[in-house]
């Protein structure tokens, strides 16, 4: 049983919170951030419905060989939406592809109702080849850029 979400002041926080687990792969803590009614929809590509099912596809999207990382440039909200922009990396064993995505989320009592991403296939597809050069080259690896201060 998925526990409850630690209390976020701000849907910013919810939504940089969840972020966060998803790299971490603190699965539990996905999970308790995603509302029973949450709608997720990578633009392009079928809408998944429902916070445990939602939670059960990433725990095996991010099992053993894989990962995510993210990177957030910007973020803004209003009430209870979020914006973010942001570079992500998915890792299927030595395969790392980093892209642009903008995220919009909705947050209500803590936990995350609507979470729909955009993303560009081209971008997408740069990042893949970028990755596969990886493989043979690891310093062309896809990987976040040093945050300042680090």
């Amino acid at each position: 049983m998925p526990r409850s979400p630690r209390p976020a002041a701000t849907p910013e926080a919810v939504v940089t919170q969840f972020l966060n687990a998803l790299a971490a792969k603190d699965h539990d803590q996905v999970a308790a951030l995603l509302a029973p009614e949450l709608r997720y929809t990578n633009v392009s590509l079928p809408t998944l419905k429902g916070g445990e099912f939602v939670s059960r596809v990433l725990r095996r999207a991010l099992g053993r060989g894989t990962g995510f990382d993210v990177q957030i440039h910007s973020i803004a909200s209003k009430g209870d939406t979020v914006l973010t922009e942001r570079s992500d990396v998915l890792a299927l064993g030595p395969l790392h592809i980093r892209f642009w995505v903008c995220g919009t989320f909705r947050v209500q009592d803590g936990r995350i109702t609507l979470w729909r991403d955009y993303f560009d296939w081209w971008d997408f597809g740069k990042g893949t080849v970028r990755g596969v050069l990886g493989i043979a080259l690891p310093r062309l690896r896809a990987s976040l850029p040093a945050q300042p201060g680090q």
